[in-house]
């Protein structure tokens, strides 16, 4: 099984497993009690820094894609994500871009998958 991810303003399904919301910011419109959160990993998310100069200049997604691959590497957090992955069956990474494609947890999640991680696109 392992990684996978999705909006998460998409219904929950028993099929996403262990669910993580990788946002560093709460989604909005998302009500805490309806989210039905394992966990909530703002760790791996990019810097604040780095999402804000993200969110003024889209077209330079792969600049983007490559300074969080850069914080991925030196972020402690994602060992634990990581870890995540080996005891669970199935890891959901939830985030609340509308862009299902270009956004920080298809990063993530190829990130994942180049550490060894089972995952599918």
């Amino acid at each position: 099984m392992g990684f996978t991810m999705k909006r998460v303003y998409e219904p929950p399904d028993t099929s996403d497993g262990y669910r993580v919301l990788v946002d560093r910011l709460w989604p909005r419109g998302v009500r805490k009690d309806r989210a039905e959160l394992d966990e909530w990993a703002k760790d791996v998310a990019p810097s604040p820094g780095l999402r804000t100069e993200w969110h003024q200049n889209r077209e330079r997604f792969d600049e983007f894609a490559g300074r969080y691959r850069d914080e991925l590497d030196a972020n402690p957090a994602t060992e634990a994500l990581l870890a995540t992955g080996r005891e669970q069956k199935r890891v959901t990474l939830l985030f609340g871009a509308r862009d299902e494609q270009v956004n920080h947890a298809a990063v993530l999640l190829a990130w994942l998958g180049d550490h060894g991680a089972s995952v599918e696109a």
